[in-house]
């Protein structure tokens, strides 16, 4: 029958030092040198010399080139549809357009369309009232989403450019502009999650009220 130790027993050995023989050591290992510690045994240093965690500035680039690259996109979109640049249609090709797709006031739209773009683009290149900016170009291309889906995804008929632009304005929406922003330290910026979300409802309530009271 096995016995279990009933605790009494004390330790004499030198692991514990003469000074512990009196107290029940039956339940512990004895480590005889703590210089000779296993790898796995911890103590507490009376100074952390571990280098602190601190912002880097890797993702302020990062966000900087992201709204450049899409902000410039738009903008350059934007002056297509408003001014006819760069060989665009202007706001009165445009306006033929939304109508052969279907849409009613085709004018007002277009130039809501062309302003958002333009606007919204210059926003995110400045990074000044993010979200919104960013809320703007991704209920933009949601709309161009819904009217091309039956093209397939892939170039020149689908909409893998509309979804990579769409992407990048969500990124934008809920990361932020990052430090290198006209929108630095603003509420917005300290509090992208609740502000990316209010955008993107209002981004959502716009692109339901294009597709279906609009057309």
């Amino acid at each position: 029958m096995h016995h279990f130790d009933d605790g009494t027993r004390t330790l004499d050995g030198d692991a514990f030092g003469k000074d512990t023989k009196g107290f029940d050591t039956s339940g512990y290992t004895p480590v005889a040198d703590l210089q000779d510690k296993p790898a796995h045994y911890d103590t507490y240093d009376d100074e952390d010399e571990r280098k602190p965690f601190g912002w880097t500035a890797g993702a302020d680039i990062g966000l900087l080139v992201l709204r450049l690259a899409l902000g410039g996109a738009f903008v350059a979109h934007g002056l297509q549809k408003v001014f006819g640049l760069f060989g665009g249609p202007g706001i009165d090709g445009f306006t033929r357009y939304l109508q052969s797709a279907g849409f009613r006031e085709a004018r007002i739209l277009a130039w809501v369309t062309g302003v958002t773009e333009l606007g919204g683009g210059a926003l995110l290149v400045l990074g000044l009232f993010t979200p919104l900016a960013a809320a703007g170009v991704l209920g933009v291309m949601a709309n161009v989403v819904a009217l091309k889906y039956k093209g397939g995804f892939f170039a020149p008929n689908g909409v893998e450019l509309e979804v990579a632009y769409a992407a990048m304005a969500f990124a934008a929406l809920f990361a932020g502009p990052g430090r290198a922003a006209l929108d630095y330290n603003r509420s917005w910026f300290r509090h992208p999650l609740l502000s990316g979300f209010i955008c993107l409802v209002l981004a959502a309530g716009a692109t339901a009220a294009t597709l279906y009271v609009f057309r």
